[in-house]
């Protein structure tokens, strides 16, 4: 294999072909504007082009493809959510993360391993019990666990017994896993080009020309191109650029930090979490440490990383196993989360007719990548909005009809 390898890769008659096609010269209009080349904005694309046939789009990034929140979060998946609404929506993306890398033709290594929350309070282990009715209702595969089933799932996990974090419980998420975040983004991005969708890195959105109620137009750094529809898909600038459209969002964007290990042998099979420490744990397929906590609790529009959450998170981590207080660090960084009052996305409807919002993530906006990007691409293709999604409209703010997630979090904020 290695010498038919080498063979292939020596012939001169051998051309090389890229996954994403070069970025091209602006059309004067497109039939889709997505703006956003994360995640979000790629899997709409996808579902645009192969499952709506409109192969028309423009992807317009301001960086490079998949280089913002999509490259800087922490691959979880998951559904164990408290509301009917959102355990529906996240189980539908689970459900198209276990079949992905086969629908795509591309790995996206996702590992389906289970995600184990610890409960250190009778409180905490009350919350469970209503989110594992829920779950179980709604079909997925969760259940609350006694100190010793928490053992036994996760043997290196310190019980604290007697101590101020005692392990008394845990959640245990069967249906919990990761994905290679990058793979994702290529991987929707790689078959959405196949069909002709344009992606557009470094191209920045400057403004936007209306008449009337609807965007005519999307001024970019590059030109201006007119456009039949808008999906705004920008993750932590989600409210900056609602503003360039006309209008506001109820979103404040927050640091979100994180930090990785030096490769270890393999040890933690599972996702590791503890909202009481805000601190949870997993092990990559190269073997290294994932360890992240709750957002910061500031208003910030930057990707900087902090000594004080660092060593936050290395003491939550050091305390729920002990034996990685020698681990060395290699490297910390930081996304930014656009987080709204009930801690629910909006997706759906904006004041603008033909402008379609997919915002207002927070800290789960990867686990949403395929069910947001199928919904929205029907939302886009069909001009109504599904029932799945209804529930997240913005109007959901003025009726008081909010979706309350904000004890849903892994770690809690």
């Amino acid at each position: 294999m290695p010498l038919s390898l080498l063979k292939y890769g020596l012939r001169r008659d051998y051309v090389p072909h890229g996954d994403i096609p070069p970025t091209p010269d602006l059309k004067k209009s497109y039939d889709v504007v997505i703006v956003g080349g994360g995640g979000h904005g790629l899997a709409a694309a996808y579902y645009l082009s192969h499952v709506h046939g409109i192969t028309d789009v423009a992807i317009l990034e301001k960086g490079y493809l998949a280089g913002g929140n999509t490259a800087r979060n922490t691959t979880t998946v998951r559904s164990n959510y408290m509301t009917e609404q959102s355990v529906a929506f996240y189980k539908e993306g689970v459900s198209l993360f276990e079949t992905m890398s086969h629908d795509l033709g591309f790995n996206v290594m996702f590992s389906q391993r289970g995600q184990l929350t610890l409960a250190h309070s009778d409180a905490t282990m009350r919350s469970f019990r209503l989110r594992a009715e829920m779950g179980k209702h709604m079909g997925t595969r969760i259940e609350v666990v006694d100190a010793k089933a928490v053992q036994e799932i996760c043997p290196h996990v310190n019980m604290d017994f007697g101590g101020q974090h005692e392990v008394l419980g845990g959640l245990w998420h069967e249906d919990g896993g990761t994905a290679r975040h990058d793979a994702v983004a290529w991987g929707y991005a790689k078959r959405a080009a196949e069909k002709g969708v344009e992606i557009h890195q470094r191209t920045e959105v400057q403004g936007f020309r209306k008449s009337g109620d609807r965007v005519t137009h999307v001024i970019t750094d590059r030109g201006e191109i007119a456009a039949g529809q808008v999906l705004q898909a920008v993750g932590g600038l989600n409210g900056q650029v609602a503003e360039l459209a006309g209008f506001r969002l109820p979103i404040r964007s927050f640091p979100l930090q994180a930090m990785v290990t030096q490769p270890l042998k393999p040890f933690l099979d599972v996702l590791l979490s503890s909202a009481n420490m805000h601190t949870y744990l997993v092990q990559s397929s190269r073997g290294e440490v994932v360890i992240g906590g709750g957002s910061d609790p500031y208003q910030l529009v930057s990707t900087r990383s902090t000594f004080d959450q660092k060593e936050a998170l290395a003491a939550g981590a050091v305390h729920l196993v002990p034996f990685l207080h020698n681990v060395k660090l290699l490297r910390q960084w930081a996304g930014i989360t656009d987080m709204t009052p009930d801690y629910s996305p909006i997706m759906g409807e904006s004041p603008l007719r033909n402008y379609w919002l997919d915002c207002g993530w927070g800290t789960w906006g990867f686990k949403a990548t395929p069910v947001a990007g199928k919904r929205m691409a029907e939302t886009i293709a069909t001009g109504r909005v599904p029932e799945i999604l209804k529930p997240f409209a913005l109007s959901r703010f003025e009726h008081f009809a909010l979706v309350n997630e904000m004890g849903a979090t892994a770690a809690s904020h």
